[in-house]
């Protein structure tokens, strides 16, 4: 039997999207029907949402911040109608707003349906795995973050899942993936690391993905850099972003992006197929003809300089097979 995990990269519903979703707060003001069948076309989907989503709180007072991203709290319903079933706040702006602003997401999302992992009221809870179950596949899902430190849950703090991955993976993390392969079928990891507006993942992220998937991770999916990296064994080194009202850059393109299907058979992750995304202000489409030609040659060059071979199938979809991958 085989279940389809879609996954995607950094969904920002701050600023002008929150102000679009407050005036028309549906599917549509987000995604194009063609996006929204894929979606509710998936088993499950998980993604990592760069905000909050409350209307309280004040901006976090961290000096030379320069971001600050809340959605409104429809934004949870809308998630909810659009298939998601798990959000990672294990991110840089979980926190933009205050404690306030994150309890107010973490009791929206739970409320709409939407398991959330990489943010909690204490540090236990942000570091809590979500199992998510369809028939045929039971899926733990860890999000952690590598940055900011000041946003780090404690004992009795609620925050993020802070991992210090450049010295390694903590023992928490790698104590939080053993036990969750043990209560499920598979886990997939969902990290928010390594610098913005890159195109290729630091060594130690790649380092720290070797590590995951030896503690029992089955499948990596990473975020933070707004730009699309190549796919390696298992591992998704970053998927760009998805929704939001960024600015363009010209040369890396981070207004075209990929929504990623990952195939299980059992445990096994054994496909990945990609849908090319034009990101539109506020608003994300399937891209057209020349986008496509532009993601197909740059994730493929990212893929083949991780060892990946990446081939095209109908629509343009991009596909590796990780069939053979242990």
């Amino acid at each position: 039997m085989t279940v389809t995990v879609a996954l995607a990269g950094d969904t920002m519903l701050g600023r002008g999207v929150a102000e679009r979703l407050a005036a028309a707060p549906e599917p549509g003001t987000l995604l194009c029907p063609g996006l929204r069948e894929t979606l509710a076309a998936a088993d499950l989907v998980v993604l990592n949402l760069e905000c909050c989503v409350s209307d309280r709180g004040e901006p976090w007072p961290a000096p030379g911040k320069p971001f600050f991203f809340r959605a409104p709290p429809e934004a949870a319903r809308v998630l909810a109608e659009l298939g998601v079933d798990c959000v990672t706040l294990a991110n840089n702006h979980a926190l933009d707003y205050g404690y306030d602003a994150l309890a107010d997401s973490l009791e929206l999302l739970a409320g709409a349906g939407i398991a959330v992992v990489g943010a909690g009221r204490d540090e236990e809870r942000a570091r809590a795995p979500a199992v998510l179950e369809v028939p045929g596949l039971r899926l733990a899902v860890v999000g952690a973050t590598d940055h900011p430190e000041d946003f780090a849950a404690g004992p009795g703090r609620p925050g993020v899942a802070l991992a210090d991955l450049r010295h390694g993976l903590p023992a928490w993390l790698r104590r939080a993936v053993v036990e969750a392969a043990r209560e499920a079928d598979a886990v997939l990891v969902t990290p928010h690391w390594g610098p913005n507006m890159t195109t290729r993942p630091p060594s130690y992220v790649r380092e720290a993905a070797t590590a995951l998937h030896a503690a029992g991770a089955s499948l990596v999916a990473g975020h933070s850099a707004h730009v699309f990296h190549g796919a390696g064994h298992r591992t998704l080194y970053d998927m760009g972003d998805f929704v939001d009202d960024y600015a363009v850059d010209p040369v890396l393109r981070n207004d075209l992006g990929l929504l990623f299907l990952v195939a299980f058979e059992g445990a096994r992750p054994v496909r990945l197929e990609a849908v090319p995304l034009y990101l539109d202000h506020c608003h994300t489409e399937t891209a057209g003809e020349g986008a496509c030609r532009w993601i197909r040659d740059r994730f493929t060059r990212a893929g083949a300089a991780l060892g990946t071979t990446v081939t095209e199938g109908d629509g343009g979809r991009l596909a590796v097979d990780w069939a053979a991958d242990r």
